[in-house]
This record gives C-alpha cells, structure tokens and sequence, in this order.
C-alpha cells in the first residue's frame, strides 16, 4: 500500500471508505495503470467487535461512530434522535446488523421515472448479482462469486424461530428468501457474513487490494474540502497528522461520503445552495440548490416485551455466560456470537391495496441492543421487534452549522411530516403487537413492556410512534440523481455543472428503496466503477 506525500498525484482520489468507496477503491485499482487514492476520516477496522456478527449491538453508539443527533424533531415531541453514521474503515458495512436485502424491483424502475435513467430493475440487477457471494442461495437472483460474503444465521435464537412462526399464526406466509421472486411474508435474515465473520466492504472488496502498489489508503484524515479550478475538481485538501496537505486527482475526485458527508463536504467545497453558503461566509463556486435536501430515512418504531426465563441473547449479558459465549466462538465459531441479533424479519401491508409491501419489520433477539431504544428491567431478559414504513413521503436536509470542517452538520430527517407516515408507523406497531400475542411467542412472554395496556386507540399509537420512533440509518437522496433543477448529480453520477466530480454513494439514490440500504450503496459503487472506466 502505497504512502501520500504533502502534494501527490493520482488518477482518482476518493473521499470517504465506507461501502461504495471500499468497493470503488479495490475495482478502480484492478487497473494497474490507474493510481488510486482513498481517504477516510476513521480508523482501521481493526475493533474485534466489527468483525464478530454479534458486535452490532455494541457499535450503535461510540468511538466508531461520528456521535450525530438530529435536529429537535417537530413531529416527534421535538426529540433530539442519536443518529449513528459509521466513522471507520468499512463505513455502515462495518458496523450495522449485516441484514442482505436489495428491496422491491418496483424501487429502481421507480428510480427510472424519477430521472435515473439507466437505473430500473433490470438494469442494476447485474450489479447486484456481481457484488454477491451467496454461500447458500444460487440462480438467476443471487451471485455466488461476489466479494460480498452472504450467508444464513447458524442458528437462529429459539425466540427468533418462534417470531417466524407466530407471523405464520397471524396471516403472514413464510419467506424463505427476501431477495427472490417475492419479497412479502416472514422469515430469517441473510447476512452479510462469510466463514462466521462480517463481511464489509472493508474485508471483502478493499482488503484483497492492499497489496497493490498504486493504491494508497489514508485513514485518520479530515477532508477539508475538494479543490476547485476554474470549475473543476482537481484535487482533495485534508488533515492529517498535523499537517494539511493536498491530494491532487488528474482525473476525477469522487465523493463517497454517505448521505450525511457527501453534501456536508460539498458545501463546505462552496458547491450547494448559494444564499446557505455565503451565510457562512463560504465563497460559492456552484450554487447547486439541490445539495443537502432531500434527505429521506426510515422512521423505525419498536415494541419490547419481557421474556418468562433468559430465553433470549439478553442472557449473555451475565459475565459467565459471556465468558461461554466467546469460548464457543473461539474454539468453535458457534454460539451467540455467530448471531447479527437482527436474526428474522417480515414485509408486509399497512395498506392492503398496495403494489409491494410498505411495512418491514426487524425482530431482534435481545432488548435494548440499540442506542436510544426502550428495555427491559435490568437482570430480565427481553425481544424486541421494530417496524417502519418502508417509502416514507417525509423529506429532510442536511445543512452546515459553521465553515468549520470539523463541526458536525445540522442533520434534520423531518421524521412524520407527512401524515400517511404516521398512518403507516402506527399500523406498524399494531401488526407488531398482534405477532407478540400469538401462541408461539406467548409461551416466552411475561409481559409487554412497551407499549404498554395504556395504547389503545389509533392517536395512541400515533402518540406512542412520535415517542419512540428512531431511525433505522438508512438516510439517502441527499445528493440525488436526477435531470430536474434539485437534481446534483445526473445519471452518470457527475456533479451537474462541475468538471472532474462524481458522487457515488447513498445520497445519490432518487428516493428512499423499501429495504435495507448497504447491499444497494454496495451495488451503486459496482456500476458507478463501471459508469468510471467507461464499461457501460
């Protein structure tokens, strides 16, 4: 791996190692010609918790994490939110709850009516199919040779089997795959993981490309903003080690931020909305009125009941029995810490008349696992199960507080403007309460602690969606693609009005898809090194 100087050149310099710049850095450097940079405001991922499955409980929250909150929240009793984005090596790939899911094929023809032309279904598909490496799964719908480890929980939790089944109880049929023809019933997550392990972006696409000598990685570095020459990109100003330095892209700088870092360094490069810049005293180089807005999340609101016995990964809390949990990993790669936690899921209907489901749900096996959620008593043992509306209509922004690099941005979702939000969170948490009242969950519940007897009417459950609703850190759009006047990128992924940049990350996606969002940003990065190299 290559070392920077205080002024080096490359062919492409990349912003941000999360999952498309990971994926971006290692396919752009299988050119040997080609001189790669990236860089990454984090760390290594060398914390042994990104590598366990079971580690996402503990990574919520921390020193992996930029410690963002939202805006107070005005539609959600003015609650300031944690708002976990990942600060490592790896990005949200490094630190999240590894679920595989890609959303409805309906989401990208979608993109397609929205001015991503060239992103529909059958499109993108190849990129999907190119990224995964299916342990179990083969066929039309899933790669098997893909540097993305995929694969199913070992063994799921006796709790998380009996979620599944009460699902069946309720109405809902069994889903044996998320990612196949159909995407609405219940059944278990895949994950993510390879051989036990997580599998990032960082460990499957950037770490086999170490060793190549024209890529250079920098991590601990804070980018102070891209270079712009006579309105082009030509380089990337940062911090690191003390010392400021520059380095120089002959021929592109792509940002791969995420939906939080990309606008924020876009703005702060003096490329955004004009009058937001110069009110900071930010010297504009193009007013690109669409940076920043836009922001779209899924709005998860979760119940948690209290387990009769330790019947749940609660139990492993108990320093003995995580003494156990961690010798039967060691020795045998089994046990609770194979589990992700995030074991089994569902996509259902709010609205029965719906095309696709617009509801998921993720049953966790454990309670309190996230930061900012609701648990049980101390000692007890509890599950947890939230629900969101999977293409919520709320838009929000992502603004700066100062011309200070180093401050956090103002990041406000604007969770539950729109009223069928709510509608559809409240009808969320009802389908929720009814899964816990169905004979194979009963038999492990003592008792629902949240919500508790009190909610009963439709405001109820509209009160308790503002209380306890968070979100799910699928934030995306905030640099969307499109053609229209608010678009920032168009549908190769250049910056509209700029030279030399591309955006190449979440940000970019026209709208919010009805799914988790890595194994998507994952799939942007394979055809955006694609869109790069001229191979489309």
């Amino acid at each position: 791996m290559a070392q920077a100087s205080e002024r080096a050149g490359f062919d492409y310099v990349i912003v941000g190692g999360g999952s498309a710049g990971c994926v971006l850095a290692a396919r752009l450097s299988e050119n040997p010609a080609v001189r790669v940079c990236l860089i990454e405001a984090g760390g290594k991922d060398n914390h042994p918790l990104i590598h366990m499955p079971v580690g996402f409980a503990k990574m919520t929250t921390g020193p992996l994490t930029w410690g963002l909150t939202t805006t107070p929240q005005r539609h959600a009793n003015n609650r300031e939110i944690p708002y976990a984005q990942a600060r490592v090596l790896g990005g949200g790939s490094s630190i999240n709850a590894e679920i595989f899911t890609r959303g409805h094929p309906s989401d990208y023809d979608r993109w397609e009516t929205e001015g991503a032309t060239g992103w529909n279904a059958a499109s993108v598909q190849k990129y999907f199919l190119r990224s995964e490496g299916n342990a179990v799964l083969s066929g039309a719908l899933h790669g098997t040779d893909g540097p993305l480890g995929v694969s199913n929980i070992p063994d799921p939790q006796k709790v998380t089997r009996a979620f599944v089944q009460s699902c069946q109880e309720w109405g809902m049929p069994y889903n044996p795959d998320f990612n196949g023809a159909v995407q609405q019933g219940a059944g278990f997550y895949q994950t993510t993981t390879k051989n036990y392990r997580r599998c990032s972006a960082a460990v499957g696409y950037l770490r086999p490309a170490l060793s190549r000598p024209n890529l250079t990685v920098i991590t601990g570095a804070l980018v102070l903003r891209v270079v712009v020459t006579a309105g082009r990109a030509t380089g990337v100003e940062y911090r690191h080690g003390g010392s400021t330095q520059v380095a120089q892209a002959d021929s592109e700088v792509i940002v791969t931020s995420g939906a939080i870092g990309s606008p924020k360094l876009m703005m702060l490069s003096g490329i955004g909305p004009a009058a937001h810049l110069a009110s900071l005293g930010i010297k504009v180089q193009h007013d690109l009125p669409g940076v920043g807005q836009n922001l779209n999340d899924h709005f998860g609101i979760d119940i948690v009941a209290e387990l009769a016995h330790h019947g749940s990964l609660d139990k492993y809390n108990k320093p003995h029995w995580a003494l156990w949990a961690g010798i039967a990993y060691t020795l045998f790669k089994a046990g609770p810490v194979t589990s992700n936690v995030v074991e089994g899921g569902a996509f259902w209907y709010a609205d029965k008349s719906a095309d696709c489901p617009d509801l998921q749900f993720h049953f966790l096996a454990g309670a309190g696992a996230e930061a900012g959620v609701p648990s049980v008593p101390k000692g007890a043992s509890g599950i947890t199960l939230n629900s969101y509306a999977t293409r919520p209509k709320s838009r929000g922004s992502v603004t700066l507080r100062s011309a200070d690099p180093a401050a956090l941005p103002l990041v406000d979702p604007n969770f539950l403007a729109d009223p069928d939000d709510l509608r559809i969170a409240a009808e969320g948490v009802k389908i929720s309460r009814e899964i816990f009242s169905q004979p194979s969950l009963q038999k492990y519940i003592r008792t629902l602690r949240f919500p508790d007897d009190t909610v009963k009417t439709q405001a109820d459950y509209e009160a308790y969606a503002r209380q306890y609703g968070r979100t799910s850190y699928h934030p995306v759009s905030t640099c969307r693609m499109g053609q229209d006047a608010m678009a920032v990128v168009d549908p190769a992924l250049r910056v509209r009005g700029m030279d030399g940049l591309r955006i190449c990350d979440s940000s970019v996606m026209p709208s919010l898809i009805g799914s988790n969002t890595n194994a998507p940003t994952i799939m942007i990065g394979e055809k955006a090194a694609d869109l790069i190299r001229g191979n489309q």
